[in-house]
């Protein structure tokens, strides 16, 4: 059966649904976001799910600062270029996993481009 490509909303939701079950399980990055962030899913998950919306899809929910929120994370728990490798190696095996095509090979590309100039900026 063939994967689903993320080109509708849907199947993002489903996406990041998917990559935040892997995030929070992972030792390593799980208490970044659970210990230090304090994410609340109920809040943080739906601003990803439009982020990712507006990258893939063009759509217009997502206004927020990206670079201000991990600015704020970065001077809590400093974050090593160990932190951005396994966010990149656990996005991209979420993608391999479930999905195929344009918009997953191009989720990966932004995913790789995001975390290098995180890496850079908070450097």
């Amino acid at each position: 059966m063939a994967k689903p490509d993320l080109d509708s909303r849907a199947h993002i939701e489903a996406f990041v649904d998917r990559f935040y079950a892997r995030l929070l399980a992972d030792p390593q990055l799980a208490p970044i976001f659970l210990d230090v962030a304090q994410i609340d899913l109920a809040v943080h998950l739906p601003h990803i799910k439009d982020y990712w919306c507006k990258l893939l899809l063009g759509e217009r929910g997502y206004n927020r600062h990206t670079m201000d929120i991990h600015r704020r994370l970065h001077r809590l728990r400093p974050l090593q270029a160990e932190d951005f490798q396994r966010w990149l190696t656990l996005f991209t095996a979420t993608v391999d996993a479930h999905y195929s095509g344009e918009r997953a090979s191009r989720a990966k590309q932004l995913a790789t481009t995001i975390a290098a100039n995180m890496q850079q900026s908070l450097s």
